[in-house]
């Protein structure tokens, strides 16, 4: 064998060596998590998804819109919990709200550090990893999840967490709309700016992008006033335990326009992703941690309009252009996002990856194994019941049926009527902006305001007992025929057999799930 002929034959060697490693150690996706606090089930996306005829046909969210278009749209996404910190808790440690301790309610929420979180383990593996705005609040520590202020991105400012009041202050000191918006939305993008700046070279990155902005309170008007939102365009579009008249349509037009300045912000994400050259190597997901706040039925309820929220994800590997009405609960997003990431899996925590189902090239259902989400509740505010109890629940949804355990049914389940029928009962302006004056689980809100006033009303009392009165311990509702969940028909023979098997899975799984807290033990004085 010649010298010249050994030579080639080593570099050959050489080049495969190196194309062995470099296979053997790809480029390991970036992770964007948009995550909006009381988002629901709300982007136009859905108005294609679902059909015509819901609230979907008015808010406009052309970003959110791309991801799920670009990516995954799961129709079937739910919380496990309707209130900020135990939903936040279920999600960062990727197992259900009762198996975190004092996480498990909202406030005197503490953070037990034996609890792996998902971003601490990706800081763990070599991300870089930041946060601006909300990721796990109120609680003790902090963002405790998220290692605290320590991995905080804010000196940029936070202004877009007040949106509606903010840019309505700016206007009015004469500054154009669209001048007023851009400047709000400069502190994002700077934000942004300052977290990928302090990335090393080609590390992979996490960044959760949590704006409060969604959150009451807003502006009154500005749905209309910054987003031209005409609340009559809502008019029959209503679910059906709404009362549709004008002073809830212009809440609901509110709601949407602080959607639809969180979906501008996602949008510039996006744009700083592409310019970068990361967006297709990046998992990109939005969602919100439950639904409506101030409405009936909405946050801090275990009814579809509180625990279903907007579900998107794009990037890194899936497998675009598709709708999926497997059941997904938030959770998951946590060893979704770990498996994507190729960091392993603690034992502790018990949901499921979502990996196949993004790769997966079939729509609609996927996993057959996705039948069913179980959500619950503990404790919102702590003062909304003498004695600081909570109000304590656990559900199961599946394809046919929601069924819900009410543990404690003679106990309030928005909080104690304090004040009403009384001789200083709150009046309009106090119960659209002080939460804890009365039946305090629920926000204050003008529509809160509204249904308290006419409670009296033969036409409207229905409305005010729908979202106020007491609950029996069980309610059982067929959702092909009851869509709002208005009928229950746990007492109906014709359904004890569902509502007894639903009884048996829902007991076992969560009352039965190692590390569960007591249904109903969970609060602090």
């Amino acid at each position: 064998m010649t010298l010249r002929f050994v030579s080639l034959a080593m570099l050959a060697v050489a080049v495969c060596s190196q194309a062995i490693v470099g296979a053997a150690e790809p480029k390991r996706p970036n992770i964007l998590f948009a995550f909006a606090d009381d988002w629901g089930r709300y982007a136009s996306i859905f108005a294609e998804a679902d059909g015509p005829g819901s609230m979907n046909d008015v808010i406009k969210t052309p970003n959110i819109d791309r991801v799920a278009r670009e990516g995954v749209l799961f129709r079937r996404a739910f919380v496990n919990a309707p209130s900020c910190t135990p939903c936040r808790s279920s999600l960062l440690s990727g197992q259900y709200f009762w198996r975190t301790g004092r996480a498990a309610i909202l406030q005197g929420a503490v953070w037990d550090s034996k609890i792996p979180s998902f971003p601490l383990l990706l800081h763990d593996a070599g991300y870089h990893i930041g946060q601006t705005y909300k990721v796990w609040s109120p609680g003790t520590p902090n963002d405790a999840p998220f290692g605290g202020e320590k991995f905080g991105y804010e000196k940029a400012g936070g202004r877009f967490n007040n949106f509606s009041e903010n840019c309505t202050a700016m206007v009015k000191k004469g500054q154009p709309l669209e001048e007023a918006k851009t400047e709000l939305y400069r502190d994002v993008t700077a934000n942004f700016d300052a977290f990928l700046a302090d990335r090393k070279p080609d590390q992979p990155f996490c960044y959760w992008f949590g704006p409060t902005n969604v959150h009451r309170m807003w502006e009154r008007g500005s749905g209309k006033a910054l987003w031209g939102i005409e609340p009559d365009s809502l008019k029959d579009k209503l679910p059906k335990f709404l009362p549709d008249v004008p002073e809830v349509r212009e809440d609901i037009a509110d709601y949407f326009g602080e959607i639809q300045a969180f979906d501008h912000a996602v949008g510039l994400l996006l744009k700083k992703l592409e310019e970068i050259g990361e967006l297709d190597n990046t998992l990109v997901a939005v969602s919100g941690d439950h639904g409506p706040p101030g409405f009936t039925h909405g946050k801090c309820n275990l009814y579809d309009f509180g625990t279903g929220v907007t579900l998107a994800i794009r990037g890194a590997g899936t497998r675009g252009g598709r709708v999926l009405d497997d059941f997904v609960s938030l959770p998951d997003l946590a060893p979704t996002f770990l498996e994507v990431a190729g960091v392993a899996r603690p034992e502790t925590m018990t949901a499921r990856s979502l990996v196949s189902v993004l790769k997966s090239e079939k729509s609609g259902r996927v996993d057959p194994q996705r039948s069913f989400v179980l959500t619950g509740r503990e404790r919102h505010v702590e003062d909304a019941r003498d004695g600081h109890l909570p109000y304590p629940q656990r559900a199961i949804r599946t394809n046919e049926f929601l069924y819900i355990i009410n543990f404690e049914p003679d106990r309030w389940p928005m909080g104690n009527p304090y004040k009403l029928g009384e001789a200083d009962e709150p009046d309009a302006a106090t119960l659209t902006n002080n939460t804890r004056v009365t039946l305090s689980d629920m926000d204050s809100s003008p529509t809160k305001a509204w249904l308290i006033q006419h409670r009296n009303e033969p036409d409207w009392k229905p409305f005010y007992d729908l979202a106020f009165a007491k609950r029996p311990r069980e309610q059982l509702f067929v959702i092909a025929d009851d869509p709002h969940q208005l009928r229950n028909v746990a007492a109906d023979p014709k359904y004890e057999s569902a509502r007894a098997e639903l009884n048996r899975r829902l007991m076992r799984k969560t009352l039965l799930s190692p590390n569960a807290t007591g249904v109903g033990t969970t609060r602090t004085a």
